[in-house]
């Protein structure tokens, strides 16, 4: 895997300068890169902290330095001890969407002498984690937990993951007002209760230009766009010139006039399929040299084995085994947790090896 590391810098600044002028708190999802040097640039540049998906995560990223860490994740209280060794170290938050996990926490807490900061986590549409709004005692359960001993509510937390699927930019855009519509209502009728709702945090690279009509936010969690992909292209959340991390494949077979191969399967290119409001096939999109300014779209891998990527090929194209070619990723999320390491590079010149310290840490 390489990385364009003035593209990244450049990524990192302008999602910064983003949230900034919304005045919202800026916390990357360092899932993403998994590397505590590219999570040290985005609190640099102005990001109060980061997340992180598992505790594996949050113990590579605590051992670096990382100092205010947020788990957006259901983490369930059998790791209580990983949690406890965390607080020693980090400011930790983690979210909850279930009533008797969060008594489970408090237990935990209650016993260890300790607080925990949680917020909950709301389903605005993506329907995975979280509770639902619009159930009558969803209210109820919130104030529940906010009243537990030994934790400490900060407030709702969501993911509009399901602006993945949008089809237009319009409807991307009403997945955002949708979100933060959901969890301003929500919290107006926690403060008419009584219960103090002090963060707002909302978090997806594809809603993150829309955080300017997201009033009432109080962070964004954005983890994507410090590489985008060819999603975000296909989402109008990046273009190609944004387009940081690549794959690096060399033609291994060329069977036929219309067929050849990479050494790219689904162990470099992961399985995952385009996203995006144009219906556009194959598993990345291929530049036709290291030196390529612009893809090939006429090159199309159509098809997966772990170590083989088949591509369809005009008859015309020039491609000889031995040769090789760029590969932007469909998504490059999963793609980053495959590599050992990230090769930074101007051009075509690796200039640093970044390691890829979170990887595999998924427990």
């Amino acid at each position: 895997m390489f990385v364009d590391e003035a593209r990244l810098r450049k990524n990192i600044a302008d999602m910064q300068a983003l949230a900034s002028s919304a005045r919202v708190r800026l916390r990357p999802h360092s899932k993403t890169h998994k590397s505590p040097v590219i999570a040290s640039w985005q609190i640099e540049a102005g990001a109060i902290g980061i997340c992180c998906a598992k505790l594996g995560e949050a113990e590579v990223f605590a051992d670096a330095g990382a100092m205010d860490i947020r788990l957006p994740y259901p983490i369930n209280p059998a790791n209580a001890d990983r949690v406890k060794a965390l607080q020693d170290r980090v400011a930790l938050s983690i979210i909850v969407d279930d009533l008797d996990v969060a008594r489970s926490w408090s237990r935990e807490m209650n016993t260890a002498g300790r607080r925990l900061d949680v917020l909950v986590k709301v389903d605005t549409g993506f329907h995975r984690c979280g509770v639902n709004p619009e159930s009558p005692t969803t209210l109820d359960t919130i104030r529940k937990i906010a009243d537990l001993s030994g934790l400490t509510f900060r407030g709702l937390l969501s993911h509009a993951g399901h602006g993945y699927g949008a089809s237009s930019e319009d409807e991307l855009q009403a997945v955002a007002e949708g979100e933060i519509a959901i969890l301003r209502g929500l919290a107006a009728r926690l403060t008419d209760a009584s219960v103090d709702v002090q963060e707002i945090s909302v978090g997806a690279t594809p809603t993150a230009r829309f955080i300017a009509t997201q009033q009432g936010a109080t962070e964004m969690r954005p983890g994507n766009y410090v590489f985008r992909d060819r999603t975000q292209v296909g989402l109008g959340a990046a273009t190609l010139e944004q387009c940081a991390l690549g794959v690096v494949a060399t033609v291994v077979s060329r069977p036929t006039a219309g067929r050849l191969v990479f050494d790219a399967g689904s162990k470099v290119l992961t399985s995952d399929s385009l996203r995006g409001f144009a219906s556009t096939r194959g598993h990345g999109l291929v530049f036709p040299s290291l030196e390529a300014e612009f893809p090939d779209p006429s090159i199309v891998i159509e098809r997966l084995s772990e170590e083989h990527g088949v591509a369809r090929v005009p008859p015309s194209c020039a491609l000889k085994v031995g040769e090789r070619v760029r590969i932007l990723p469909n998504h490059s999320c999963p793609v980053t947790n495959l590599a050992d390491e990230l090769l930074l590079v101007e051009g075509t010149t690796i200039v640093d090896r970044l390691p890829v310290a979170a990887r595999g840490r998924s427990t």
